[in-house]
């Protein structure tokens, strides 16, 4: 079957379509129809659902021709492409062709392991095909070095350890150095941590079968980091970046690390464990401290880390914190640009008290459902005892809009790869 063309018109489709129908057909050509006078986002809303109608028929492909500028290539392609089934998108030949193709190649890699299933992705895993993925990007530019098990402990990364040790397949820390003048002397300018949870079971903390169905997705801020950081190179990144991604399972078993376990990390903070399912800020307070050795001026995390992130933002948005305003506000503007949906959410330095303990500095979470009111802020402050210079140059992202659960309107099931663009974006500039 030959690929189904798919064109723009600002024309109102014929009346036997419907007064709703926002995709009609003529010969080997679907037509999505755009009103003239909205919004560009309103315009770019229009063709994902477009695109999601098209994604239902039974063609194997299709090829978007006539006048496409880039974002309503990419608009189409987002929500064209699904986990489940493997069809053709030819774009436009123009000159956005290159572009395109490179963000797609991202979207594609980081769709690809946040879809995996927790079986084909252990952390071991997780962590080969980021190298994998990464290093002909920048062949020679990158080297790599890792903890795997028992050295983590050694290495003194006690959040990652603990975490992963109750899996018979054990947790990593991977780091990626991206040095394009592969000299060792020069500085870092940023640094990148991710969550890579590859499934997350609650721990002794357990999820309910509903709640624990999707948590193959927990690794989603080391695909995005890692997407962003093979866009940022595809397009011409010249600093040195380097990538910390924070790999393990969290399951339950004889060896499990359990509530009421006090963690002390490499920078002197104790943590009692109150509640085994916010693993996420345990492995990233180890991959935050990695990252400020590294004296980078700028370090952003991402994370899919709470559920009170989603339900503050709907799951459309990506929840941004910063103690570092200037930088939160810079991120926003590019998002923006980028055509990525975030919004800001409060923190500031008394969040770190949030999570009282009567037997360590900090507790990870408030020992009540969801962590109570302002969990994603509480999840925030506690990171921000992991990092340096009080929060400055800092970012942490809750990807609350990394996933969905259910295909929808505009967006198939699975992972969406929101947030990529933007840090490929704050590393280019």
């Amino acid at each position: 079957m030959s690929d189904l063309m798919v064109k723009l018109s600002f024309e109102s489709p014929s009346s036997h379509w419907g007064d709703k129908a926002n995709v009609s057909f003529e010969a080997n050509a679907a037509i999505i129809h755009l009103i003239s006078n909205a919004s560009k986002d309103l315009q770019l809303r229009s063709i994902r659902k477009g695109a999601r109608f098209l994604d239902g028929l039974s063609c194997s492909g299709v090829k978007l021709t006539g006048d496409w500028d880039a974002e309503q290539q990419w608009a189409f392609a987002h929500s064209f492409t699904t986990a489940k089934r493997n069809k053709t998108l030819k774009w436009c030949d123009n000159s956005d062709l290159e572009s395109l193709e490179k963000r797609f190649n991202a979207l594609l890699f980081a769709r690809g392991l946040i879809n995996s299933t927790p079986e084909d992705l252990s952390p071991e895993k997780l962590a080969d095909q980021v190298v994998e993925w990464l290093a002909p990007l920048a062949a020679g530019k990158i080297h790599c070095r890792r903890w795997t098990g028992q050295e983590l402990l050694d290495a003194g990364w006690v959040g990652i350890y603990n975490v992963g040790r109750g899996s018979d397949r054990p947790p990593v820390l991977l780091e990626v150095d991206f040095n394009p003048l592969v000299d060792n002397s020069a500085p870092v300018s940023a640094a990148l941590v991710g969550k890579g949870i590859t499934f997350d079971s609650g721990g002794y903390s357990i999820k309910s079968s509903e709640g624990m169905l999707d948590m193959k997705c927990d690794m989603g801020g080391a695909a995005t980091v890692s997407a962003a950081l093979g866009l940022a190179i595809m397009n011409g990144l010249n600093k040195r970046v380097k990538l910390f991604l924070c790999c393990a399972e969290n399951l339950i078993s004889g060896h499990a690390y359990k509530l009421g376990d006090i963690l002390t990390y490499k920078n002197g903070v104790s943590v009692e464990v109150v509640n085994s399912d916010a693993e996420g800020r345990l492995v990233l307070a180890d991959g935050l401290i990695a990252a400020g050795e590294t004296k980078a001026p700028l370090i952003i995390d991402a994370a899919t880390l709470t559920g009170a992130a989603v339900a503050a933002t709907g799951g459309d948005y990506d929840a941004v914190f910063s103690l570092d305003r200037e930088l939160q506000q810079i991120y926003l503007d590019l998002a923006k640009q980028e055509n990525e949906l975030a919004w800001p959410l409060p923190l500031e330095t008394w969040h770190q008290e949030k999570c009282p303990s009567n037997y360590a500095d900090t507790a990870n979470s408030r020992p009540q459902k969801g962590g109570g009111a302002g969990g994603a802020s509480n999840a925030a402050g506690f990171l921000s005892r992991f990092v340096p210079n009080d929060g400055k140059g800092w970012l942490h992202i809750d990807l609350a809009a990394a996933y969905t659960s259910n295909a929808n309107a505009m967006m198939p099931a699975g992972a969406t790869g929101a947030g990529i663009r933007t840090i490929a974006q704050v590393l280019l500039k």
